[in-house]
């Protein structure tokens, strides 16, 4: 089963995607950036996800999302796609580039994790942002993140089994 939770922030898609694997043995694949020093936000916002992990569980910090989905070894949960897109621009440097290229650099990296995705033997449930439903960011940084996440969400959906919103805690499966 592939299962695609979507949301907006602090929605509690995290909580409930984590109730879709269980408790038995899961391999959480965080493919954001790492908490850097100076940003203790993100620093908590990370611990408060590694504390509510089960033990059973098996964390991989990778931004290779295929290779994480390929070399599976039983179910996955990747939390989120929406960490992943940003630590691709950020490692690329791509925040600047034309649209088209990004577009072109994301693009790539996304067909090869929906192959890896449609090829997973194993049940796999993916977190993502729902950014596209507020008004339309001033900076073109966050016109670019709203565009790419969109499309990368469509293509994963489109690989998935369901897909589930979440709002104000509540699940509605579409």
């Amino acid at each position: 089963m592939k299962v695609l939770v979507t949301g907006g922030v602090r929605s509690g898609k995290s909580r409930h995607a984590e109730s879709l694997v269980g408790t038995g043995p899961v391999t959480y694949v965080a493919p954001g950036p790492v908490p850097e020093d100076d940003d203790a936000d993100w620093a908590a916002r990370v611990a408060a996800h590694r504390e509510r992990r089960p033990a059973a569980w098996r964390t991989r910090e990778t931004h290779d999302l295929a290779g994480a989905l390929a070399g599976a070894d039983g179910p996955l949960l990747v939390d989120c796609l929406g960490t992943w897109v940003t630590a691709l621009l950020d490692a690329d440097g791509a925040w600047d580039l034309a649209s088209d290229e990004v577009g072109a650099l994301l693009g790539a990296r996304l067909a090869a994790v929906v192959a890896a995705l449609r090829d997973c033997a194993h049940d796999v449930v993916l977190v993502t942002n729902e950014v596209g439903l507020g008004v339309v960011p001033a900076h073109r940084s966050g016109r670019l993140f709203r565009d790419l996440l969109g499309t990368t969400n469509q293509r994963v959906a489109e690989a998935c089994d369901e897909v589930h919103l979440v709002v104000a805690g509540r699940v509605l499966r579409l």
